[in-house]
């Protein structure tokens, strides 16, 4: 739908020797009396061509030479021009449809460049919690959307494990280990508290026996964090694996950075260029020379680099490594941060557009409207693998996806759990078992689904079903918005209203009927809206069940 009608559009600036040709943006009008499709590229050329956007809109319109796919060509307001499209053109696209044809499934906007998204994250000091889990699941319907719209695209988790937070979680450990073995040890004020601390140190006495009763922590504890980091990590993979998310490409370690001498490296490279200077015993990076609203220490006055130091040297990396754009994936309390680490890129002479943030903010956990704790296992967040184990990977990714990630969100398991309208991912998942189950029915009654492809579509003719038609011919111009704006809920929205339309029509209309002609063309409609719906599903990393 989308393609030819820019190419309608495009043969039309040729033939006016509009040169070079313009961007075409093709939008869904919201309303059905604004037509099927819609563009707005007469006002786009107001400016170059010096002339009124309706008068260019009448020049595009007459320009046209083939409208035979067009049941008409409108021009609105002040140069909106909306095209409307035959039945016979939207019933042979549903056999398009049906066979998966992903030239109208795609719009491969990519066209190869290089992608680099890094996501999750977490510290690795404890189980991923409720807010880790919706930037995973934001992260890898990302990914998702824009490998199927044509980018190479890569996985990436940067592991925290050279600041204090790893010490802390050994002192932690350390301390309950000497605990449980019945040596009086005070725990760390900042430790890091929850019935997992607690079974770590029970792992640690199994394997390590008494080995380190009554030692200082400054004799053993670097190899007590070390030890506790490692399954802190491996805990971490096995809550992704249990989400059901995508195992990342690279997992790139921060004192793998030190060791390497890369932050080094990328603040000396910073002194060359003149943006790195003294002051007060500390090493400052002149900051305020770009984007950022003041300078920022990255070695303190003792010595030690700050937290900055080192993400000044990943970002290094990543650019180094020759991606086209880089995205990262952040919570909400991380938006004073992009400044700054566009100022680094800036400073070493890249182009900072290059630079994407998704801000993810914190899911409240509710139930019977209420804030809800299901656990005290965590200490004082709700862990990721709890709500897997409630509401199921498949629901709890679809909810994260139902907003825009910077809004916040309320997890209501009342909702989640309930099998209704009022359940998001219920009713969209119910919308493809239902049309399985309508297709066995059919293979019941001695009628052979599959040769719906061949089915005469003439039948269609119900304003629903066009309806229906118009809708599915939408999901290439949903799939190629949500990558350039790098918005998956784009896609669960739209899920959500397919599904809506489809129920409708199902309560409204049989599909299995005593004309065996409209029956057929019923079908391939239903195999059409499958293919749609396990698609996109597919593409937010959640599964299209085919019963329910």
């Amino acid at each position: 739908m989308k393609k030819d009608t820019v190419h309608a559009i495009r043969t039309a600036l040729e033939s006016l020797g509009i040169s070079p040709c313009p961007p075409v943006d093709i939008e869904i009008p919201k309303g059905e009396s604004h037509g099927d499709i819609a563009t707005t590229v007469a006002m786009g050329l107001a400016r170059s061509l010096k002339k009124a956007p309706r008068k260019i809109a009448e020049e595009l319109v007459g320009a046209i030479p083939d409208r035979s796919i067009f049941e008409s060509i409108e021009i609105a307001g002040p140069g909106f021009i909306n095209f409307s499209f035959t039945k016979d053109y939207l019933r042979a696209m549903v056999k398009r449809l049906i066979l998966r044809d992903r030239s109208i499934l795609r719009e491969e906007i990519g066209q190869g460049r290089k992608v680099l998204v890094e996501y999750v994250s977490a510290n690795p000091t404890g189980p991923l919690h409720i807010g880790h889990a919706r930037g995973a699941a934001v992260g890898n319907a990302l990914c998702s959307i824009l490998e199927e719209s044509g980018y190479a695209v890569e996985r990436e988790y940067y592991i925290n494990d050279a600041g204090r937070q790893v010490k802390m979680l050994g002192m932690s450990v350390y301390a309950k280990y000497q605990q449980m073995l019945g040596v009086e040890c005070e725990f760390p004020e900042d430790g890091y508290r929850g019935d997992y601390i607690d079974d770590e140190a029970k792992a640690l006495i199994s394997g390590a026996g008494e080995k380190y009763k009554g030692r200082s922590f400054d004799e053993c504890g670097d190899e007590i964090s070390s030890w506790s980091y490692r399954r802190m990590l491996a805990l971490i993979g096995k809550d992704i694996v249990l989400f059901g998310i995508r195992d990342f490409d690279h997992w790139i370690s921060e004192k793998e950075l030190y060791d390497r001498g890369e932050v080094g490296q990328a603040l000396s490279a910073l002194r060359d260029l003149g943006h790195i200077y003294d002051k007060d015993g500390a090493v400052w990076f002149r900051s305020t020379a770009f984007t950022d609203d003041k300078d920022r220490v990255v070695i303190k006055s003792d010595g030690a680099f700050t937290y900055f130091a080192s993400d000044i040297a990943y970002h290094k990396d990543k650019l180094d490594r020759g991606y086209d754009i880089i995205v990262d994936v952040w919570g909400a309390d991380h938006h004073g941060y992009i400044p700054r680490i566009e100022s680094v890129m800036q400073a070493f002479g890249y182009d900072s557009s290059k630079f994407r943030v998704i801000l993810v903010q914190m899911v409240n956990l509710l139930k019977h409207g209420e804030p809800f704790q299901m656990s005290k296992r965590a200490g004082n967040f709700v862990t990721l693998s709890d709500v897997v184990e409630l509401v199921g990977a498949d629901t709890t990714k679809f909810i994260f996806l139902t907003r825009k990630a910077d809004s916040h969100l309320d997890f209501d398991l009342d909702v989640v759990t309930a099998q209704s309208s009022e359940n998001p991912v219920f009713y969209v998942q119910y919308a493809n078992a239902r049309i399985n189950s309508i297709l066995e029915n059919a293979r019941t009654k001695g009628i052979d689904p599959g040769a719906a492809v061949d089915a005469d579509l003439s039948a269609l003719e119900l304003a629903e079903e066009f309806s229906l038609i118009k809708k599915l011919l939408a999901y290439p111009v949903v799939l190629e918005g949500a990558a350039r704006a790098f918005e998956p809920h784009r896609v669960t929205y739209y899920l959500q209203e397919l599904a809506g339309i489809f129920h409708s029509y199902y309560h409204h209309h049989k599909v299995i009927t005593d004309d065996p002609r409209l029956t057929k063309a019923r079908l391939a409609l239903c195999l059409a809206i499958r293919v749609v719906l396990s698609d996109a599903l597919t593409l937010l990393g959640v599964t299209a069940p085919e019963k329910m």
